[in-house]
């Protein structure tokens, strides 16, 4: 329930990356598209470095808005969603970074922001999951929508160039990725919900909330946004062709425990590992991590589209 009269217009909020937007004429834009659509000038908010969004939606949670859009990439979508996770207030998206993987994976228009803001403002509320984890005995929670990974997938997001992406968009990560083929596995200890713990030499283990990545590819092709459940992926390639058994257990959809791919799913997921790797959330690279964990928060989150 938002502080809004029920005489007054509904009002959107803006929390915008600015480094993302395309100027002022995306502000000039949304404001002429929510007179057009009756509903108020939205409070605009933009982020900084140091608060890259949860300040701002927290702000627009305070004046009472009927949504906050989060206007940028992956990371503006995440620190939205970090504060109004189980709020009420509904979420929007208007794409504006590289991979924009929550908009992919809900059907969001990731090609043309004003058309993005037109179907929040007129669209409806679908309620989704969201996965929270803590790490290396910290109580401090993140939040994530899409994918959170530890090892060599973090090493990726760690080291893309940004020159790249700005040129080159979703390759960039590809190229970063060939650079960080090489490299030794570490051994982890994976615990899915009560069952007994699987110890693997790995590369990376994943966790999904929903499945699609850059370039349209469905790494997690049974994960659902609204199911309750995360999914995991072990990466774990062994001897010259290791890789190879990881691409046959990914696109092949094989899903023996023998492979180098593995999948489970559950409500939570603990990881320890041997000794620290790199950890990203939705993109975002955090930091070196040596345990963590992660689990579901069922339907805290509303996204209106």
């Amino acid at each position: 329930m938002t502080a809004q009269n029920a005489s007054s217009p509904p009002r959107a909020a803006v929390v915008v990356n600015p480094a993302k937007a395309v100027g002022a004429d995306l502000r000039a834009s949304l404001v002429r598209l929510c007179d057009t659509q009756g509903w108020a000038e939205p409070l605009w908010l933009e982020t900084t470095v140091e608060d890259p969004g949860v300040g701002q939606a927290r702000e627009a949670l305070e004046a009472g808005v009927d949504v906050v859009i989060a206007a940028g990439g992956d990371g503006t979508v995440r620190c939205v969603a970090e504060a109004l996770a189980g709020t009420g207030t509904p979420m929007g998206m208007v794409p504006l970074g590289t991979g924009n993987l929550l908009a992919r994976n809900m059907g969001v228009d990731i090609t043309d922001p004003v058309s993005a803001a037109y179907d929040v403002l007129n669209g409806t509320v679908r309620t989704v999951d969201v996965a929270r984890t803590t790490f290396d005995g910290s109580d401090d929670e993140n939040v994530f929508l899409v994918m959170a990974g530890v090892g060599y997938d973090a090493a990726i997001m760690a080291d893309t160039v940004d020159a790249l992406k700005d040129r080159m968009g979703w390759l960039a990560y590809v190229e970063a990725g060939i650079r960080k083929l090489p490299g030794k596995p570490v051994r982890a200890t994976i615990k899915v919900d009560d069952k007994h713990p699987v110890k693997r030499r790995i590369r990376s283990v994943m966790a999904g909330n929903c499945g699609r990545i850059m370039g349209g590819i469905e790494i997690f092709p049974e994960a659902k946004i609204d199911d309750g459940i995360v999914d995991v992926l072990i990466l774990a390639p062994r001897g010259r062709f290791g890789w190879l058994g990881v691409a046959a257990g990914i696109f092949g959809r094989r899903k023996n425990r023998k492979e180098s791919a593995e999948y489970f799913q559950g409500k939570r997921i603990e990881v320890t590992l041997e000794h620290e790797e790199e950890f990203q959330l939705d993109g975002d690279h955090v930091g070196a991590v040596k345990q963590l964990s992660i689990w579901v928060d069922p339907g805290a989150l509303k996204v209106r589209m």
